[in-house]
């Protein structure tokens, strides 16, 4: 159907289009503006042009973080959607007890962030814990998984998965109950079994789920913020320091607004070619 006037669909896409001008690219403008600055919001900004690009790059900082922050995503997103596809499958059929595993662990999605990191922090100190308690109970040590720099940085991962699992579990749900029921009635006359059914049918026709959930958990794991700034705050040994924290140090620790504002640039870059490399390998898969 055609629209009665030629300029009816612009009209109707302004206003989004000026939410994403008005919060989006309008910000991140004025942060490429200000990353050529340097500037402590005391005295007045001094242009320095790229310096602050030089210096993110060739200090081994943003190296480190980026580092932190790929091992903590990738972590988190390969888990959560393992978890998630795992719990579809398990709850996709009908019932009550299936309805009720399925609101409680979409429970944990709905919960903030702020809840989630300060409930997992109680459950892991090593003094008071629970999980410490349990472990010298059972004849072992205290658990010192957030004050060590090995560990750390994956059990922020188990919590952001415990956190999103339940919106990967959604998705992946939504998927399944689209799929036609001819296609798999016709693999299971042919013989295929439950594994095989999965392998050679669902999983294939499940691949445009995949790809949204896996950018947009992406896209998730890397904002996250809160977990790091309560349970960690960067540390130990700036072990968990991911991008986010690090330009909140940046511009309201140390205050080098002109660094922040580089390091958001520099992050939006790094999103932006990880979620287009991510399409890329789905369109190419796809095209097979």
């Amino acid at each position: 159907m055609r629209p009665r006037h030629r300029l009816d669909p612009y009209w109707m896409l302004a206003p989004t289009f000026g939410v994403l001008v008005l919060f989006f690219y309008y910000p991140l403008g004025r942060a490429f503006l200000h990353s050529l600055y340097e500037w402590d919001l005391l005295t007045p900004p001094r242009y320095v042009g790229l310096e602050n690009y030089r210096v993110l790059f060739t200090s081994g900082a943003l190296l480190a973080v980026f580092s932190t922050t790929l091992a903590v995503s990738v972590t988190a997103v390969l888990g959560s959607m393992a978890l998630g596809l795992g719990l579809a499958l398990a709850v996709n059929r009908p019932g009550a007890f299936a309805g009720f595993v399925r609101t409680s662990v979409f429970s944990a999605y709905v919960v903030s962030w702020v809840s989630v990191a300060l409930l997992w922090l109680w459950m892991l100190d090593a003094d008071a814990g629970v999980v410490s308690a349990l472990l010298r109970a059972a004849g072992f040590g205290r658990a010192r998984v957030l004050a060590d720099p090995s560990t750390a940085p994956y059990a922020l991962a188990f919590v952001i998965v415990w956190k999103i699992a339940g919106y990967s579990m959604v998705l992946f749900l939504a998927g399944l109950q689209s799929l036609p029921p001819s296609v798999l009635e016709a693999a299971a006359l042919d013989g295929a079994g439950k594994l095989a059914r999965f392998r050679h049918v669902v999983w294939p026709l499940l691949a445009p789920t995949t790809a949204f959930v896996g950018t947009t958990s992406l896209i998730l794991t890397f904002q996250a913020f809160d977990v790091v700034r309560i349970m960690t705050q960067g540390g130990p040994v700036r072990s968990t320091t991911v991008f986010v924290y690090s330009i909140y140090e940046q511009m309201f620790m140390w205050l080098r607004v002109g660094r922040a504002s580089a390091e958001v640039v520099v992050f939006f870059a790094v999103l932006l070619a990880l979620t287009a490399l991510q399409l890329w390998a789905y369109r190419r898969r796809e095209a097979v």
